[in-house]
């Protein structure tokens, strides 16, 4: 019995030294970025009460291998052999009922969290979120508004309703917490209450292809105020952009063009689209040609007809559907761009 009594206390004090330690040094919050969104408070207080138990079966584990080591190990000039031992049903009793009591209490708990995460507000704002390889874009449908940037209210519940329009992506804020996974074909929902302003990034948690990695767009909170006035500014913009290169602006921006090709220069997965109309352009095969509406426009519909060289072959960017107006469009904005 003493030998329970000593192995129990010193449990209790590993288990007790090992939070603090993690705590002291920061490693238990360092685990999770900070908490910027209501339904992450929950998911945290959970994974807190997580460590503790992780904590107590480190001690639970490590302190019988280290005392049985020490205290019952053979001692020089022993042979004869250890007791023998057939069973012990209270102790079997035990670390059954106790672990089934510790499943059964975290179900709970994280059926709980679950159910402040999924809670419905009638009043929440709605933005529509279209996923495609490699890049996230973000409409506003009540404002008309497309933009690769997701602009949130703080202390107001958005739901985001997601779809994608080729494999399976997953929408990951990490300040926020949840993961939803973004299927084709079909429409999934993602609710979240900003808590804290600032700038964080969307990030896509599942594998999608060679340029997964870069697959990450700005997540921009601010202010109720704030949030109306970037918004009313930019109704006014798709407003005005009526003219074929606004048009073609916002065609790129819906179908995700610019998260491949950059508008200013920056080498992204896809040729840049800055200084690029009506200047030579040098294919793999080690060919060129002038990029002139003729290329542009089979580019869109073929990309394979012909690959830039330094890119991948066949190309990762999928084919289009566009009307021949649509892509007069894009060239025209493309010509904007010098």
């Amino acid at each position: 019995m003493i030998h329970f009594l000593i192995v129990g206390a010193l449990v209790i004090v590993v288990a007790l030294l090992t939070y603090l330690g993690l705590d002291l040094t920061g490693l238990a919050d360092k685990m999770n970025p900070v908490t910027a969104s209501a339904q992450a408070v929950s998911i945290d207080h959970l994974w807190h009460l997580e460590v503790m138990v992780m904590c107590f079966l480190f001690g639970l584990i490590m302190v019988p291998l280290f005392y049985s080591l020490i205290v019952f190990r053979q001692k020089k000039g022993e042979l004869k052999d250890g007791q023998y031992v057939t069973g012990h049903t209270n102790l079997e009793i035990t670390w059954t009922v106790i672990p089934l009591i510790t499943v059964l209490t975290f179900a709970y708990l994280g059926g709980r969290s679950l159910s402040d995460i999924n809670r419905i507000d009638p009043n929440a704002l709605v933005i529509k979120v279209h996923a495609q390889q490699f890049t996230w874009t973000f409409e506003y449908p009540e404002y008309g508004v497309f933009t690769t940037e997701l602009h949130l209210p703080v202390n107001r519940q958005v739901l985001l309703k997601m779809e994608s329009k080729d494999v399976i992506h997953s929408f990951w804020v990490p300040e926020f917490r949840i993961k939803q996974d973004v299927v084709p074909g079909r429409i999934t929902e993602y609710r979240i209450t900003p808590t804290l302003e600032g700038s964080y990034k969307v990030r896509c948690a599942e594998l999608c292809g060679t340029s997964h990695a870069y697959m990450e767009n700005p997540v921009i909170v601010a202010s109720a105020d704030s949030y109306a006035t970037w918004l009313n500014d930019q109704a006014k913009l798709a407003q005005e952009s009526q003219t074929p290169e606004g048009k073609g602006k916002l065609l790129a921006t819906k179908n995700g063009c610019i998260g491949c090709h950059s508008v200013d220069g920056t080498k992204m997965t896809g040729p840049t689209w800055f200084g690029l109309y009506d200047e030579d352009t040098k294919f793999a095969d080690g060919t060129d040609a002038v990029a002139d509406d003729a290329y542009i426009k089979e580019s869109i519909l073929d990309p394979n007809a012909k690959i830039v060289a330094g890119f991948p072959s066949p190309s990762i960017m999928p084919p289009f559907k566009l009307t021949d107006d649509e892509i007069s469009d894009i060239i025209a904005y493309i010509k904007t761009l010098k």
